[in-house]
């Protein structure tokens, strides 16, 4: 089991940042891939960007590219989602979640935080 927590969500005007972290416990050893998906009020979740564990590849969406960058720091087991320029229709939940098999497939994300809110103002 992979346990993950979110942290670092909450209310900014549009064209403003926000910073959040995912640690993650138990069997880290395990992790391939560390990912963001969000999902907003009636929509279906979506993957929003992902690293490697390891090497630090990179993956993300079109709408999110030029203005969010992922990172992790691997003594920590955290990975990071810096957002900037951020629009209202990035309000969402942010679901941190981990994959043992591929960073870059949302199917192969298998373990999930709770979900941090991030709520963009126009």
């Amino acid at each position: 089991q992979v346990q993950l927590v979110e942290s670092g969500g909450g209310l900014v005007q549009a064209g403003g940042s926000l910073r959040l972290s995912c640690a993650a416990s138990g069997r880290t050893w395990s992790i391939y891939g560390m990912g963001w998906f969000r999902q907003a009020p009636g929509k279906e979740r979506e993957f929003v960007a992902a690293i490697s564990r390891i090497g630090g590849s990179q993956y993300y969406v079109d709408f999110v590219k030029g203005r969010f960058a992922i990172s992790r720091d691997i003594t920590k087991n955290t990975v990071y989602l810096q957002m900037n320029s951020l629009k209202p229709e990035d309000t969402a939940v942010y679901y941190c979640a981990t994959s043992d098999a591929g960073y870059n497939n949302p199917r192969n994300y298998n373990y999930w935080g709770q979900g941090t809110q991030v709520t963009v103002s126009s």
